[in-house]
This record gives structure tokens, C-alpha cells and sequence, in this order.
């Protein structure tokens, strides 16, 4: 089946939700930081007030309670200088007067000074709306400083989820295309197996039969059986990746003669395992005969692994409906848990020593690909058998 675009339109929706993430993130923080600018600058600017109600408070009452209280909520650095550009005084701006010399103070200030006057231009303290008496300069606070760097901070750690997260997925794929791979070629090996083994056993009885013509007949007929085997086995595969032909058929047909196949070879394997099929006519669905007809021998074959003992039986259940059928399988087998439960059906997952993990992963995507079905673990548990639903559609 050719590949849907599903996958890619899904990769560009995620592209342009990611993109609209940052994008919001990005305004919403310049937002705050806008708000916060503008009340720092509400801050400096009542800083300035407040000094210039002082110089120019022609009473000289000396109460300035109320000019200072304008300015104690003031959490950014601002330096006051003359007129002349002198440092007259500082606020949350640290100086080791200490260690430094008076011209490494200024120095420092001065340097201060032209940084702040790049952030935000000065603030003049007139005296009476005529005589320059100082210059205010300001900068940004820690937290609007924060905050700026806020979003390329979330992008570089969203960056770095997303890198991780694109090659834990790339390694995931790669290791799920790398079962399916070995898995496909030993379900190849292991289709081929049975029908090639005949073969060279008919050819056996061919050489010993030579002189027997009756006994020639029957052994070529066993061939020509075989090879037909190795045509539809050829054919399965073939499907496999390309949209098969779905018919309106007899299902109950198909089942049984799965069920016959693998009558005719639980014997040589050992078990004595009932496969049971109900005695129905007249239920049919839309399916590729060949494609369904491996899906039962899978969930068979399946079921006969599960077996611990050398008897058990394996039971089909068929319910028509009106919107589909449902076909049940269940086994008397070993069952398992609800952690296995979830890996089923996941490429490379087998509970057998010598299992390739292929079976059941490839009969559903027959069923749910190809024929727009279902197919899940109805009920399992420990020692007690599963139960695999099929849903076809009518």
C-alpha cells in the first residue's frame, strides 16, 4: 500500500504549532518586559520629581518625608551626576571604594554612565524649568534583564528536547525497520520451509518409485499440491505493499480452509490440538482471500505455540452484525499478562526462543491496513488462553 500523506501533514502541523509556541512566548515576554520598562522609567522619572521638589521647595521646611517615599520602591541602578557630568551619587550600583582609587571610581562610573545613556536616555533635574542642576541615568533591572533572556533560554532547552526527542524517534524507527526487515526474511524462510521440504521428500519417493507408476502419480500429485503451496506463498508477498483486490466472499470458506491446513500438520508437530469451526453458511465480507487466509494460519499457528502441553484446542467464533463481522480465535495456550498484552503486535516482540516477531505484526496490518478492520486481544491472562478478535467490515 502506497504511504498516506498523512504523516508528513501531521510533521508540518508540528512545525507550525512549535513556531507558534515560540512565537507567543516571544511577545508575551516582550509584553512584560515592555510593562516593566515603562514602570522603571515611572520610577526614575518620580526619582527626578522628588529631587527637584527638594531643590526647589522655597520654604526649606526640611520635611522631605514625603519626596523620599516617591522613591523607595526603586530596585535598578541609577547614577546622578552634575551638570558638568560628574558622579554626585549612586543607587543599586556596586563599588569597592575600598580597593579602588578615587580615579578608578570614576572611571568606573563614567563607564557606567555611557552604558546606562544606551539603555535610556538621561533625566534632567532643572531648577526652576532654567538652570541644569543634575542628569539621572538609569538602567534596566535584574529581573527585566531575566526576562529578556527568558525566551532564547526556553528555545535552546525546547531546541534540545526536540533534537533528543527526533533522534531517540529516528533510532526507534530505525530499529523497528531493522526487525521487520529480519523478520520478513526469516516469515520467508519459514513459509518456504514446509512446501520446499516436501518437495525434496516427493523426490525422494520419485527416485524410489521410478519403476511404480501408480505410486509416480500419487507422489507428483503431493508435488503439484506443494508447489501450488510455494505459488500462494509467492503470491501473499507480492501483496504485500501494493492495494490488493477486495471481493464479496464466503468467509466461513476461508477460515476453514485455514483450519484444514494446519489439521493436516498438528500431528507432525507433535500436539493433538482440536481446531474447531462453527458449522455456518451465508456470512460473507469484503476481504483478499489470500491475505486473510495468512492471517488465520498466523493467529493458528500463533495459538499452537502458545500450547505448553501436547493437547489443547483452538476454537473459531463467528458473529455476524450489521456493520461487520466478528471472527474470535481463542486458544487454550499459556495466555500472559497485561504488560505483554501491549507488545503483541509490535514488530520483533516474541515470547519464543526462536520466534521472529512478525506474525501477529503482520497480520494486523493485513486486517487494519488493507481491509479497514481491527484486530486486538479480546481477553488473555496467565494459564488461561487468549482470545484475538477480528472485526471485518460487511
Amino acid at each position: 500500500m502506497k504511504g498516506k500523506p498523512l504523516p508528513t501533514n501531521f510533521k508540518i502541523v508540528l512545525v507550525v504549532m512549535a513556531i507558534a509556541i515560540v512565537i507567543s512566548v516571544l511577545f508575551y515576554t516582550q509584553t512584560i518586559v515592555e510593562k516593566l520598562q515603562e514602570r522603571e522609567h515611572k520610577s526614575a522619572d518620580r526619582y527626578t520629581k522628588a529631587l527637584e521638589f527638594i531643590v526647589n521647595d522655597a520654604s526649606q521646611s526640611g520635611d522631605y518625608t514625603f519626596a523620599f517615599s516617591m522613591i523607595e520602591d526603586i530596585d535598578f541602578p541609577i547614577l546622578m551626576t552634575d551638570a558638568e557630568l560628574a558622579p554626585v551619587s549612586i543607587q543599586n550600583i556596586e563599588v569597592d571604594s575600598a580597593a579602588l582609587t578615587p580615579e578608578q571610581i570614576r572611571s568606573l562610573l563614567d563607564k557606567k554612565r555611557e552604558e546606562f545613556a544606551k539603555v535610556n536616555p538621561p533625566i534632567v533635574v532643572t531648577y526652576n524649568d532654567t538652570m541644569v542642576l543634575n542628569y539621572v541615568y538609569y538602567d534596566e533591572s535584574d529581573m527585566v534583564k531575566e526576562l529578556r533572556a527568558l525566551p532564547y533560554i526556553e528555545i535552546l532547552v525546547a531546541s534540545m528536547f526536540i533534537l533528543i526527542g527526533y533522534i531517540g524517534f529516528s533510532y526507534i524507527k530505525r530499529s523497528e525497520q531493522a526487525n521487520i526487515w529480519v523478520g520478513m526474511s526469516k516469515e520467508t524462510a519459514h513459509q518456504l520451509g514446509t512446501p520446499l521440504s516436501s518437495l525434496l521428500g516427493w523426490l525422494e519417493l520419485l527416485r524410489v518409485h521410478r519403476d511404480n507408476p501408480e505410486e509416480m502419480d500419487q507422489t507428483i500429485d503431493e508435488m503439484e499440491k506443494d508447489v501450488n503451496r510455494l505459488n500462494r506463498i509467492a503470491l501473499r508477498f507480492s501483496k504485500i505493499g501494493s492495494k490488493p483486490q477486495l471481493d464479496e466472499q464466503n468467509l466461513m470458506d476461508t477460515i476453514r480452509k485455514s483450519a484444514d491446513y494446519y489439521r493436516r500438520r498438528t500431528p507432525q508437530l507433535g500436539k493433538k490440538v482440536e481446531i474447531v469451526v462453527p458449522e455456518l453458511d451465508g456470512v460473507t465480507a469484503r476481504y483478499n482471500s489470500e491475505l486473510m487466509e495468512w492471517v488465520f494460519e498466523n493467529l493458528i499457528k500463533n495459538a499452537l505455540d502458545a500450547m505448553e502441553q501436547n493437547e489443547g484446542r483452538i476454537e473459531f467464533t463467528v458473529s455476524p452484525g450489521h456493520r461487520h463481522v466478528t471472527i474470535d480465535v481463542r486458544d487454550t495456550g499459556k495466555g500472559m499478562d497485561q504488560r505483554m498484552k501491549k507488545d503483541i503486535f509490535r514488530p520483533g516482540f516474541s515470547t519464543k526462543k526462536r520466534g521472529w516477531g512478525l506474525g501477529l505484526s503482520l497480520a494486523r496490518r493485513i486486517v487494519q491496513d488493507y481491509h479497514n478492520g481491527k484486530l486486538f486481544v479480546q481477553d488473555t491472562s496467565p494459564g488461561k488462553g487468549t482470545t484475538f478478535r477480528i472485526q471485518l467490515p460487511v
